[in-house]
């Protein structure tokens, strides 16, 4: 029972990095007022990225991940022109973005010949001697390089958010468009900023399951871990720790269902790959049952701002 319970947990960070990054990544775009539903296609064009470039240089796991945050800021382009500039609306347009990169990422590996090609991967990163320690050896101490990146990531970013005036500004056109834009700050620009880096967040996620996790492509191999990760925002009321700890919440929900398969307990299985979706829904009756309760949803999220008007 107890390497039972060791292996599922040390598996976890690799199943709660996805969503732990795609949800920084949104937190950090809606923050400024944008509502952004892209996170499953833009993990989608980071995941196709980070394989394509591992397939096509041989390994170089680290230049791919990094090829994977830029592809997706790319793309996140096209979003931010038309919810930010067009003034589009932000669902349609966020929607139109997902179906666009499923689409994309699809043909473009299929024409590469990307599909089911075994990657060199990332592999686990031992902090010897805190390695040995037991039990938490395993769980804490034997990963992937990206899930203790991650960690300092979070820090970073909040840091940034909350103690920074360039967060400060992304905070400010995200709560009140309007005076920001009176105290002399582009709302545009800094909503765009904001979509781009975030978006960077996204594409690392959608890579490291392609890079890292899986290490290969399939088409739509996201399995909707981005729309997950949209609900995770809500959970966590737009705050970075809280959507962390969310993340390890699904990661523990996910790692643990190929274990129960292979301890041989006899589970339907299409109810066990139900399950992350079901704490989807539970999670979001448990966050409308207390929207009485103060939220720290950013006050213009989703309405786009016109600089002549006044609301």
């Amino acid at each position: 029972m107890l390497d039972f319970i060791v292996n599922w947990l040390a598996n976890t960070p690799q199943t709660a990095v996805p969503y732990a990054l795609a949800a920084l990544g949104l937190i950090i775009s809606e923050r400024s007022g944008v509502l952004n539903l892209t996170a499953e296609g833009l993990m989608l064009v980071g995941a196709l990225t980070g394989a394509g470039i591992c397939l096509t240089l041989g390994g170089y796991p680290a230049v791919a991940l990094i090829g994977a945050m830029l592809a997706a800021s790319v793309v996140s382009l096209l979003f931010a022109g038309l919810a930010v500039v067009l003034r589009i609306n932000q669902v349609i347009a966020g929607l139109s973005i997902v179906f666009f990169c499923q689409g994309l990422t699809g043909l473009i590996g299929t024409l590469a010949n990307w599909q089911n090609k075994q990657l060199p991967g990332l592999g686990r990163l031992v902090i010897w001697p805190l390695s040995e320690i037991p039990v938490i050896g395993r769980i804490l101490f034997m990963q992937d390089a990206v899930v203790y990146l991650t960690v300092l990531i979070f820090f970073a970013v909040n840091y940034w958010l909350f103690s920074t005036m360039m967060g400060l500004r992304i905070r400010s056109v995200g709560e009140n468009p309007a005076a920001a834009d009176a105290a002399g700050i582009s709302v545009s620009l800094n909503r765009i900023l904001a979509i781009v880096i975030g978006s960077s967040l996204i594409g690392l996620a959608g890579a490291y399951i392609s890079v890292v996790n899986v290490k290969l492509w399939v088409t739509g191999m996201t399995g909707g871990r981005g729309w997950i990760a949209v609900a995770l925002v809500v959970f966590a009321r737009w705050a970075p720790w809280p959507a962390f700890a969310g993340a390890l919440l699904f990661g523990c929900i996910e790692a643990v269902i190929p274990h129960i398969a292979a301890a041989g307990i006899r589970v339907p299985q299409y109810l066990m790959l139900m399950t992350p979706y079901l704490a989807t829904i539970a999670v979001m009756i448990w966050v409308g049952a207390r929207q009485r309760v103060a939220t720290a949803e950013p006050g213009s999220l989703g309405q786009p701002h016109v600089r002549e008007e006044r609301r």
